[in-house]
């Protein structure tokens, strides 16, 4: 089964759409602030708010940095 982490920050108008989204579509995930957790963020080379990466065995299938609702559909299915 599939591994959904979200980086997002509080104040970021993004990435509450991301969450609006993912939560509508009754999508599962993580949601990390990469502030807070910065060695995640490094790991899996997170830039910018918000970004939802998808990992399957340990290795990451999919990444969506902002908010791409065409891209979201393909994880909410």
């Amino acid at each position: 089964m599939a591994r959904i982490i979200k980086f997002e920050k509080n104040d970021c108008a993004p990435c509450a759409q991301v969450s609006a989204y993912l939560d509508n579509k009754g999508v599962t995930y993580e949601t990390i602030n990469p502030f807070d957790d910065p060695e995640l963020a490094v790991k899996f080379k997170v830039r910018t708010v918000p970004t939802v990466i998808v990992l399957e065995d340990d290795e990451i299938k999919t990444r969506i940095i902002g908010f791409k609702p065409e891209e979201l559909e393909q994880i909410a299915l």
